[in-house]
């Protein structure tokens, strides 16, 4: 297997040599399930009709993303196997960087992926990884991703869905949770369902959101609300729809 380091960065498809990289490596190390290479490689397509790069209304979206987390009063990070191996140094900071915790929730749950998502989770720096208690269940659903920590997901205010399926999403948001989701496909419904829908590239996405909170980590909450507020969700699927419709 390749290693990421032969990977030239000149490379005019590098960040999708990348991506496809740390999945397959994510599969070899068993904390990506082989269902998450077919998740990869759909979400890649969207991202090439996108034009592999952060729109203007993206970029939007991310900063509200940002002030949102720094709000909230409980927020966690969700990871599933493929956002395990795609971003997570990059989870790690922005969980650092706005006081959110840490929690591995997985469709195909097994305790030994979840067990070797939270060790690589702590490999790149996370100190505390919640999702192995499972001591709390989601409303409405009775499959494994229903399990979440009492202290975790179910307590929480705002939490971050990167790369989910919608019926997970719908049961959070029906919790009265402030979603925000990371996802290639402005027709999906994770981000129809989200407050605060992120149509990016995770790898791009997650980096960005955690500037934007070093950025606005002054700001005052009066701030942080108007920031907020004047994110507007619709117009930020319209014009991701529309930019990959003009490609």
């Amino acid at each position: 297997m390749t290693d990421e380091a032969d990977i030239p960065e000149d490379h005019p498809r590098y960040q999708s040599l990348l991506t496809r990289h740390r999945i397959e490596e994510g599969v070899e190390k068993g904390i990506t399930s082989k269902q998450g290479l077919i998740a990869e490689g759909r979400g890649e397509s969207f991202d090439y009709l996108i034009g592999e790069e952060t729109i203007p209304s993206a970029d939007e979206a991310e900063r509200a993303a940002a002030a949102r987390l720094l709000l909230a009063d409980h927020a966690v990070l969700s990871v599933n196997g493929n956002v395990a191996a795609l971003v997570p140094g990059e989870i790690v900071s922005l969980a650092e960087a706005t006081g959110a915790d840490i929690e591995v929730n997985l469709f195909g749950r097994t305790e030994e992926r979840m067990r070797a998502i939270a060790d690589h989770l702590r490999e790149h720096g996370a100190e505390n990884v919640k999702g192995l208690a499972a001591d709390a269940r989601i409303p409405g659903l009775e499959h494994e991703r229903g399990k979440v920590d009492a202290d975790g997901i179910f307590d929480a205010d705002v939490v971050l869905v990167p790369l989910e399926d919608g019926d997970r999403a719908e049961a959070l948001a029906e919790m009265g949770k402030t979603e925000i989701v990371i996802d290639l496909n402005p027709l999906s419904r994770s981000p129809r369902t989200a407050a605060i829908p992120i149509i990016d590239n995770i790898i791009r996405a997650v980096p960005n959101v955690t500037r934007h909170a070093r950025e606005l980590a002054d700001s005052t909450p009066e701030e942080l609300e108007v920031i907020v507020a004047e994110f507007d969700r619709e117009a930020a699927l319209d014009d991701a729809e529309r930019a990959i419709r003009d490609i």
